[in-house]
């Protein structure tokens, strides 16, 4: 028994580290790394508590982590969810059916092609003969090109991944490489309606990567464990031009549980350089090193944290912070309402990789630093009802340093560059609202969404730059029968603004606040499987055909579809 814990933590951990980097562009398929099914013995009916925010293992912040957005994967792993008992009756003795064995498939390839050019290859394979050992290894390709000139986008995968389950611990890791490409595409013109970009240079990422765990195996007959994580992060980074970033970070943690009590402490260290940015030797050194010493009261209705979170920045220049963090989670109907608030603090680093997946359209020589969320307080409910329903609200107040914003280059509005405001005892004020559902209305039916609501005020800058004051984003799955799955998608940003070139030749300067209008995209998906081993797969994306921007004079395509064929062996 207790070996079967093991493998499912094991393979838990796996499906996590097989994920792939989803894809910029318009077809968004997101999957980080490929992933398989495999089965579980449950033990309780599902209840989808969302998570919270601090768990009892809470590991160091080092992997590089993405905003929520919609997922919805060119292929559907089946996602069978489970019958809610609704009564207990008596059980009658039936003989056993005969049951065909049925092979288990975790290999498969994949090709699909649609409008604007679309072409997608992708392939997993793995080894999962063994009881505690899996390795293998996937690659993908996808590319598009829309009707506006140099409108193009293309990316690739490949890595390897491993893991080994001992007694005691797992071990588990992949390394890889990730490439995106694209065109400086956008078209801003001047009073006078020429161009203010004719060269449309290309621009090309290269990330080469490696993230390796060593984790304690939990023990739910150990009242006393002792938990610990070893981590190790490194990557290579950089584009067509002139910048690169480097980074190897180490970080573990240690914790110790007797009952109801609960001490430990997180650690991490980041060293991480940077060239081609803006300093006098156009070079960066920025790490960060941090420690996070707490202690937990946890019961059956209740979960209190307090700590520290001590961090020290060194490198070009240094800081040194210390920041509380205390967290209070009751129930006052246990599994059904809880309330929840805590304070919190710590330094978010200054990265050209995090930076430039999020805006790819960066330019040269980019001033970079790290953001301080010198105070954050927040505050929320969260539960569910039954095992059909969960929610979570959360209010937050935040006075943040060093707000990180893109914002139109002067003298080439095609580009960004990045700016700053708040410092010191100046900083930006960061009211927000989230909220998150996730309802199951039947076997067939299930819904989820999560809302943002910001509202920033700044100290230097007219407007937060390109950050829309409200985001929604909510998915549907329909399994219609055992072969045919569909997904559905919804994403809405509001209205944001941006630092635009002004269209008036006699003004006194450039640059002028515009509007980036909000927008709805709206997606869909199917599968259908017609073998065992041989899928059919549809992805729509824009479904209004709306020419929208995320960032200003890069408008998105259109509506475009994808299809294709899958074969598993």
């Amino acid at each position: 028994m207790k070996l079967n814990n093991v493998f499912k933590q094991a393979t838990l951990l796996t499906l996590l580290l097989g994920t792939g980097i989803g894809v910029n562009g318009q077809v968004r398929d997101t999957s980080d790394r490929p992933v398989t099914l495999d089965s579980f013995d449950i033990v309780r009916d599902y209840r989808p508590i969302l998570a919270d925010a601090v768990k009892i293992r809470r590991s160091p912040d080092m992997a590089n982590k993405r905003e929520y957005m919609p997922k919805l994967n060119y292929g559907n792993v089946p996602d069978r969810k489970l019958d809610i008992n609704t009564g207990l009756k008596e059980l009658k003795i039936m003989e056993t059916p005969f049951s065909e064995w049925r092979e288990h498939r975790s290999n498969y390839v994949k090709f699909g092609a649609g409008n604007f050019n679309t072409l997608l290859g992708e392939a997993y394979f793995a080894v999962e003969d063994y009881e505690d050992i899996r390795f293998g290894g996937f690659l993908k390709h996808l590319s598009q090109k829309g009707v506006l000139e140099a409108q193009k986008f293309s990316r690739q995968e490949v890595g390897i991944f491993g893991r080994r389950v001992f007694p005691l611990f797992t071990l588990n890791g992949v390394v890889g490489y990730n490439g995106y490409g694209t065109n400086f595409y956008g078209v801003p013109e001047n009073g006078d309606g020429a161009t203010l970009n004719s060269a449309f240079e290309a621009q090309r990422f290269n990330d080469i990567y490696f993230s390796g765990e060593l984790t304690s195996n939990f023990d739910p007959e150990n009242e006393d464990a002792l938990s610990y994580s070893l981590k190790a992060d490194a990557y290579a980074y950089s584009d067509k031009f002139s910048a690169k970033e480097n980074s190897i970070a180490l970080g573990g943690y240690l914790n110790k549980r007797y009952r109801a009590f609960n001490a430990g402490a997180n650690i991490a260290l980041d060293i991480n350089s940077v060239s081609g940015v803006h300093s006098p030797t156009g070079k960066l050194n920025n790490s960060i090193a941090s420690i996070n010493p707490y202690i937990r009261f946890k019961g059956a209705n209740y979960n209190i944290t307090l700590g520290a979170n001590i961090v020290s920045e060194f490198g070009d220049s240094s800081r040194f912070n210390v920041f509380p963090e205390a967290e209070i989670d009751f129930s006052l109907v246990p599994e059904y309402f809880y309330i929840f608030g805590g304070v919190s603090g710590g330094v978010r680093k200054g990265s050209f990789k995090e930076f430039s997946r999020e805006n790819p359209y960066l330019g040269p020589n980019l001033d970079i630093r790290n953001t301080i969320d010198r105070m954050n307080i927040y505050g929320g409910i969260k539960g569910n009802a039954g095992a059909t329903f969960g929610y979570k609200v959360k209010g937050f107040y935040k006075k943040v340093e060093g707000l990180a914003m893109f914002a139109n280059n002067l003298e080439s509005p095609y580009m960004f560059d990045l700016i700053y405001d708040g410092e010191g005892d100046d900083a930006v004020t960061h009211l927000g609202i989230e909220g998150e559902i996730n309802v199951r209305l039947s076997e067939v039916v299930n819904l989820g969404g999560r809302l943002n609501i910001d509202q920033y005020t700044m100290v230097n800058q007219e407007e937060a730059w390109h950050l829309p004051k409200m985001k929604l984003a909510a998915n549907a799955r329909f399994n219609i029968s055992e072969k045919l799955y569909i997904d559905a998608e919804a994403l809405f940003h509001g209205l944001s603004y941006a630092r635009g070139w002004a269209p008036a030749t006699s003004s006194p300067t450039p640059i002028e606040k515009q509007t980036v209008d909000s927008f709805l995209d709206l997606s869909a998906g199917a599968e259908y499987k017609a073998t065992q081993q041989i899928g059919i797969f549809v992805k729509a994306n824009n479904l209004l055909n709306t020419e929208y921007q995320r960032y200003l004079y890069y408008p998105k395509l259109g509506f475009n579809i994808l299809g294709g064929v899958n074969f598993s062996f």
